[in-house]
């Protein structure tokens, strides 16, 4: 792991980079405009905490080596099973700075707000969207970020019709920019009585939460707010009165929802900073030429559009049909061990390997 130019982690050039926001930071003028302000801030606090992981890493090698040679030197294999064991803890380490090190577009770092819609398959559909809503709540959990459920729209049958989350932590955008695209089951539908295989879809997409120090101009009088009680599970709980908000921004047809909050203040302003987050990322795309995601966002939810395929019968297997990434432990991605395929995604990306379509059919 050097710390020179050209390593995993540049380290050298990041703690001069640091110091030099420090200098920055130490002028006079430096809250005279505090919108950039607020941008140096943060750039030197994700600088800061990146140096840390990767020194922490480099110490940990250094016990470890110090380890081994005293294993080998005493021929103990208590002591050898723990530095085997310390390698392990240390290429987990390094393959998650490897990982972070792809996150360096803009919005990566920042907060994510997750949707999950219900498509083409019935109740069924709606079930696997509320399958997909538990993935993600248990990822974000095994990743220790914070998640809340902003809004709900519940299926009468069973399942969800959709789900807004927002999803705190470092990274999240950046990792699950990734999931965005539809996401197709294969199982025997628990809905017929005839115990028939069923395929059904649903489509994730994910926008980065607005930073601070980054101006998102939304003009009042192009939004229409409507307002209605609070529905779904816990809704009547919520509120007896109108205190959802439902926000459509007229230029660009964009619509959102929240009924997380017992008050309607609170509500819109939720909303309107889920608004703000879709814009956010329309202009990331705009300004990066990245079209791909958008138009994979806006395919049909049904066959020949998904990204990643969850097959529980015939057979089981979870394939990512961009990188080829599978594995037969559906349970395990079921129950949010999502980042394999997220890394996979991030390095195919790099690397222009992602491929296109939506794979064979199962």
């Amino acid at each position: 792991m050097s710390t020179r130019s050209g390593g995993i982690f540049d380290v050298v050039g990041k703690q001069e980079r640091v110091a030099d926001l420090d200098r920055q930071a130490g002028f006079p003028e430096f809250w005279n405009d505090a919108t950039k302000a607020r941008g140096i801030l943060r750039e030197k606090t994700t600088l800061e905490k990146g140096i840390e992981r990767f020194l922490g890493v480099h110490r940990k090698l250094e016990d470890v080596e110090t380890l081994l040679e005293l294993a080998m030197e005493m021929d103990d294999d208590s002591l050898d099973r723990e530095a085997e064991a310390g390698f392990g803890e240390i290429d987990a380490a390094v393959r998650k700075l490897e990982t972070q090190r792809m996150l360096g577009e803009e919005g990566d770092e920042a907060d994510a707000v997750l949707e999950i819609n219900s498509g083409a398959g019935g109740t069924d559909a709606n079930d696997w969207a509320e399958m997909l809503k538990r993935m993600y709540l248990r990822w974000a959990d095994r990743m220790g970020f914070k998640s809340v459920v902003i809004d709900e729209q519940p299926n009468e049958e069973a399942g969800i019709k959709s789900v807004s989350i927002e999803i705190h932590g470092e990274y999240a955008y950046g990792y699950l920019k990734g999931e965005i695209g539809v996401h197709r089951l294969v199982r025997i539908s628990p809905f017929d009585a005839n115990a028939r295989r069923q395929t059904s879809f649903a489509s994730v997409a994910a926008y980065p939460d607005v930073p601070d120090d980054i101006e998102i101009n939304v003009n009042e009088a192009d939004i229409d707010m409507d307002t209605m009680r609070s529905g779904g599970a816990g809704g009547q709980h919520v509120n007896t009165t109108d205190s959802a908000v439902r926000l459509t921004h007229r230029p660009s047809g964009i619509v959102v929802k929240c009924q997380s909050e017992r008050s309607q203040h609170k509500n819109r302003a939720t909303a309107m900073k889920m608004l703000k987050a879709r814009l956010y990322q329309q202009e990331i795309e705009r300004r990066e030429g990245e079209r791909d995601v958008v138009n994979a966002s806006k395919k049909k939810i049904e066959w020949g559009s998904q990204i990643r395929n969850y097959v529980i019968h015939p057979y089981r297997l979870v394939k990512d049909v961009r990188t080829a990434t599978e594995t037969g432990d559906t349970d395990a991605v079921l129950d949010g061990r999502l980042t394999p395929f997220m890394e996979a995604y991030l390095v195919a990306r790099a690397n222009g390997s992602l491929r296109t379509g939506a794979g064979e059919a199962e």
